[in-house]
């Protein structure tokens, strides 16, 4: 079924990517994918380190997750922000809005008993936001270096697009599997049996890559409408071991640093790509991707033709060896 999204020529010119991670819409998805099997190979160091017991308070706020099911948008505001910062909205929402999205909810799902209350009790608002902190705590905080580093390489290519053929390009290609752009309408493939519109009337869309979202997903009651979509789906390698095993560095890492690591990363997910654009990639100086292409070169692990006066970097098969080697060290193989 399909979520069909209405543009204007206002709401293209509104259409923006976000700005940075947004920690509780990326624990939403952190909370269904715990709660689901799934064979995702990049998701298997984390589900080994998520699986330990959880705090009461902790559980208490995974119920209000489910993992096939809606759940309400004031427990994971699409914002940018601290943790801290993103749960005072949180306590903050007012109780008629809180009760509102519970009843739209329970429509579709059961609402858990304890959570039929947290409209009017402060004291149990307080418990709910402590077990987000305590989920965030155990499912995120350890990887979110790597999933902002993620969010940041995602969001540049992102930005490549919307300079070489604008709004329209950027959604084209922000999630070609699940996303499809038939001017003036972007439809939404959904797993769900919906078939909806939805008329944005001058707002435009957040688009919001996700280091967690497997697909792309509609939140209409933002304040501008999000549509989440993978972040990295078109750059493999970073985003398979975005998710690996934290505090153990990657052979690749330890070997070369972590920005070489990234440039020679860059080169084999983009062969043929200019200095210029691997500057971009890896979101570094021109001068300082000459450099490091440089040193990679001399050590044979990527090789460079000349094309006038451009520069065009590939992998040597050594470096797309060394690739792999330190992506299965990543994955814990």
């Amino acid at each position: 079924m399909v979520y069909r999204i209405h543009f204007t020529s206002e709401d293209l010119a509104r259409t923006r990517v976000a700005p940075a991670p947004m920690p509780l819409s990326e624990l939403n998805l952190a909370a269904r994918l715990l709660q689901v099997r799934t064979r995702d190979p990049r998701l298997a160091a984390w589900r080994r380190r998520a699986a330990v017991p959880l705090p009461a308070s902790a559980r208490m706020a995974l119920s209000l997750f489910p993992p096939l099911a809606p759940s309400p948008t004031f427990a994971a505001p699409a914002r940018a922000g601290t943790l801290e910062e993103l749960l005072d909205l949180v306590r903050a929402t007012p109780r008629k809005e809180v009760e509102a999205q519970l009843a739209a909810v329970a429509e579709h799902h059961p609402v858990p008993a304890w959570a039929r209350h947290l409209g009017d009790d402060m004291a149990l608002r307080e418990a709910f936001c402590e077990g987000l902190g305590h989920l965030h705590t155990h499912l995120l905080s350890p990887y979110w270096t790597r999933i902002a580093d993620l969010f940041a390489l995602d969001r540049t290519v992102r930005m490549q697009h919307f300079m070489h053929g604008g709004v329209e390009r950027l959604l084209v290609r922000a999630n070609p599997r699940w996303l499809r752009w038939r001017p003036p309408v972007l439809e939404v493939r959904m797993v769900h049996e919906v078939d909806l519109d939805l008329y944005l009337r001058g707002q435009g869309v957040m688009l919001v890559p996700s280091a967690f979202g497997s697909r792309s997903a509609v939140d209409p009651d933002q304040p501008q409408p999000a549509v989440t979509y993978p972040a990295g789906h078109d750059l493999p390698l970073v985003r398979l071991t975005a998710l690996t095993e934290p505090g153990t560095a990657s052979t690749l890492t330890a070997l070369l640093g972590n920005t070489r690591a990234r440039v020679l990363t860059a080169v084999a997910e983009h062969p043929g790509c200019t200095t210029k654009e691997l500057a971009v990639f890896c979101g570094i100086s021109a001068s300082s991707a000459s450099e490091h292409a440089t040193v990679l070169r001399a050590a044979g692990l990527i090789q460079t033709a000349r094309q006038l006066n451009t520069a065009l970097h590939s992998p040597t098969g050594l470096g797309a060896d060394l690739l792999a080697g330190g992506d299965r060290h990543s994955a814990g193989g």
